[in-house]
């Protein structure tokens, strides 16, 4: 009997044990066969979105163009004191890399170096056309070009835009940069723009937000308390802007917001202002807080009012039962209840309003460009795709930090929406 019971015993382990390495193996897979179904779309998004936003961030850093056309100038200036006027072996070294690099190698050192101290540019490619006839010895042939090489003050330059990785974009980013004993230090307050076009479209972008904030809260409400047809009117009104191009609706605020635009000639019709002293409405902050809030209302409702509908109505019937008045039934009950989609909505509208170019530029002035509008402009004008890159890289730093003061405060397991 004793025989029997332990192996049967035996038999229900080995059974368990096969029977859980069967559900190991089919959890195995399901996981795999999800994998596999997802894959398609995780390698789209790495291709399209994920790698073409990490190789431009790495130009904030990368600064290895220098490196590659001057590399005999690199090893020379190795061993080189920094304070002493260079030897020949330096001066040659330079010249052999000059004659050496293509022009347009040498074109975009030039600009590297511009960036360093203006006129660098000239000076290099003048150096350059030159250098290429000269013979040894070269220090001489480089003095007569320019006395500055005679003096260790274009060789500090060019040391400090040697190093393949550079911190320079992005602290010129924040409005500051190495001196020649390579501690950081703010630049000439003329200079200092980065910090404050930030500054601004962070200020914008909560502007923008709580106008948002202040108009889509009762506009979600009503349409949350309506029912049957004026529900659904508000709703498509709401949703209509969505069925026009960005452009368009920007354009038309143009044509709305100027001196002798609709909204003007209203006012002047209703005598509430001079017809010859119309309000200043575009090309300056107001004219960039209206339009940016009316394109981005619809994100700010559309959060809120899923929530607001999942808010049963029987809880503010209660509150008046037990006798709150309406107002402290909303302040205690219902504002609690759906701050998940005021969360979510100003959260959605603030990110967005962080990247927005054409509005501003469209309708507002020089100083109410925010810092989509400089990257466009290091990227498109002056081709400068370390500086587009460095902006870009600090901006998207400033999102994840407040995204996280965000989740260490509201917490974005909260934002239940519908």
């Amino acid at each position: 009997m004793a025989i029997t019971l332990t192996d049967e015993v035996v038999r229900n382990a080995v059974d368990t044990a096969t029977l859980t390495r069967r559900l190991r193996g089919l959890r195995r897979k399901g996981q795999l066969r999800a994998l596999l179904l997802v894959a398609p779309l995780m390698l789209f998004l790495l291709t399209i979105f994920v790698l073409p936003i990490g190789m431009l961030l790495t130009r904030s850093v990368d600064n290895s163009d220098v490196a590659r056309t001057l590399p005999s100038t690199v090893a020379a200036l190795a061993s080189w004191n920094l304070e002493a006027v260079p030897d020949e072996t330096i001066y040659a070294a330079f010249a052999a890399d000059l004659k050496a690099s293509p022009r347009d190698d040498v074109a975009e050192v030039a600009k590297r170096l511009n960036y360093y101290e203006t006129g660098m540019r000239s000076m290099l490619l003048k150096t350059a056309r030159t250098i290429r006839n000269a013979e040894a010895p070269y220090k001489d042939a480089f003095i007569a070009i320019d006395e500055q090489w005679g003096t260790p003050r274009y060789w500090l330059i060019l040391k400090q835009a040697i190093p393949e990785l550079t911190d320079f974009y992005l602290l010129a980013a924040l409005d500051m940069s190495r001196n020649e004993a390579g501690a950081i230090a703010g630049i000439a307050p003329e200079n200092a723009v980065h910090v404050d076009v930030l500054l601004r479209t962070f200020a914008v972008s909560a502007s923008v937000t709580l106008l948002c904030l202040l108009l889509g809260y009762p506009l979600a409400a009503l349409i949350a308390r309506s029912k049957g047809a004026v529900a659904n009117t508000l709703l498509i009104l709401v949703l209509l802007p969505f069925w026009t191009s960005l452009l368009v609706r920007t354009s038309a605020w143009v044509v709305l917001l100027q001196s002798r635009g609709v909204v003007n000639s209203a006012l002047a019709w209703l005598g509430i202002i001079n017809p010859s002293q119309p309000l200043e409405l575009i090309y300056n902050r107001i004219g960039v807080l209206i339009a940016m809030t009316h394109i981005l209302l619809p994100f700010m409702v559309l959060p809120i009012y899923s929530v607001m509908k999942s808010i049963p109505p029987v809880y503010l019937r209660a509150a008046s039962s037990l006798g709150a008045p309406p107002l402290s039934a909303f302040w205690r009950i219902y504002l609690p209840m759906s701050m998940p989609g005021v969360s979510a909505g100003g959260l959605l509208v603030f990110i967005l309003a962080l990247g927005y170019y054409i509005t501003p530029a469209l309708v507002g002035g020089p100083r109410d460009q925010m810092v989509s509008y400089y990257i466009a402009y290091y990227s498109n004008q002056v081709t400068n795709w370390g500086m587009a890159a460095a902006l870009s890289a600090i901006l998207l730093v400033a999102v994840l930090i407040l995204y996280a003061i965000y989740n260490r405060v509201v917490g974005i397991d909260r934002l239940r929406i519908g």
